[in-house]
């Protein structure tokens, strides 16, 4: 008969099941106690017995114990196969990855993992499965995400520009106002919201394809919307269209939301309407353009993608009144969130000034 390994003594029993209470893994609760068990002078089987296991499984638990000590007896993620691709491998793949697919040579417009599987037999001749190659493409990091949107005739070299030279223009801004006038960053947009809504990702079980109501009528309303991230400030208007009188309607809803005393700088685009020679500004506000084409600089696409998904998408409505209704609600919900207005609407490069 084999002599039972000797237990590390410089762990306590009362250790052992302090650990134990403050662990969230269960399995590893399991062999906590049954190691504090043995500390206490209990026999390896009632060692087994608390675990639920063989005095071969608790003889493997107490080594591990002396090794690493309680961390040792963490549950261990199987290694599974050997991966068949070398670092070489991963950085080529790596690269055709950021890279994307071109149409004309490889005959898709975004990649499949049929379609790298089939690119790593052409250019290395490596035979590898679905599953193995979606498991080392999420060790590498990579996700299959929804994309967000970039217009085509963007420039990145002008998000750069505007980025580096924002500080200055704050400043010179800041410089034409009282000393001492607080600053208040604020991001305008609009937004159309009509009886044509989207149809938004839900869960469903596999191989179903879920269905959502969609209307075919044309009733829509636009949403201005600006909101002051810093201070986690809303302001909203609903109009039938989109013009100067809507546009000069919004400022002074935005400007009767500034601070006493405080100045408003509205960041926002490049539409006609914004830059019209009929738009009245309120005196607590300046207006500074977002260069063109840089949709993603204005915190406000977020916000209107974060209302479609979780409010007005996948519904009926019934009139315009009833968009109207809805996108009231919609927009008076976000402004009764500023935490939600501080998390999709803080950009460092912006507010760090």
């Amino acid at each position: 008969m084999s002599v039972p390994i000797k237990v590390r003594d410089d762990f306590s029993a009362v250790d052992i099941r302090g650990h134990a209470r403050r662990c969230k893994d269960g399995a590893q609760v399991r062999r906590l106690l049954a190691i504090a068990t043995i500390l206490d002078g209990g026999s390896r089987s009632d060692a087994a017995l608390i675990g639920g296991v063989t005095l071969q499984i608790v003889r493997d638990w107490v080594l591990r114990f002396n090794a690493d000590g309680p961390e040792g007896l963490a549950t261990r993620k199987a290694p599974g196969p050997q991966t068949i691709l070398n670092d070489g491998h991963r950085r080529a793949l790596e690269e055709i990855v950021e890279a994307g697919p071109i149409p004309a040579v490889h005959g898709v417009v975004r990649w499949r993992i049929i379609d790298l599987a089939q690119w790593l037999w052409d250019e290395f001749r490596i035979s590898i499965s679905k599953q193995a190659l979606g498991h080392e493409l999420r060790t590498m990091g990579y996700r299959k995400l929804t994309a967000r949107p970039r217009h085509h005739g963007q420039r990145p070299e002008d998000i750069t520009a505007f980025k580096k030279f924002f500080p200055t223009r704050l400043a010179q801004i800041t410089r034409q106002l009282p000393k001492g006038t607080p600053i208040e960053l604020w991001w305008q947009d609009e937004a159309r919201v009509g009886q044509q809504t989207k149809l938004t990702r839900r869960w469903a079980r596999r191989g179903t394809r879920p269905c959502a109501p969609k209307d075919q009528r044309r009733s829509s309303a636009w949403i201005f919307g600006a909101i002051c991230p810093a201070e986690g400030k809303a302001a909203g208007i609903v109009m039938p269209k989109c013009n100067s009188e809507a546009m000069s309607m919004h400022l002074e809803e935005i400007s009767f939301h500034v601070a006493p005393g405080a100045h408003a700088v509205v960041l926002l685009d490049q539409a006609g309407w914004h830059g019209s020679a009929e738009l009245a500004v309120p005196p607590n506000i300046t207006l500074l353009p977002l260069p063109p084409r840089c949709p993603e600089l204005n915190p406000v696409e977020n916000v209107w993608q974060f209302m479609r998904d979780n409010w007005l998408s996948n519904r009926i409505f019934k009139s315009y009144d009833d968009v109207v209704d809805h996108c009231c609600y919609a927009w008076n919900k976000l402004a009764d969130q500023p935490w939600r207005i501080m998390t999709l609407g803080l950009r460092n490069w912006a507010h760090r000034y």
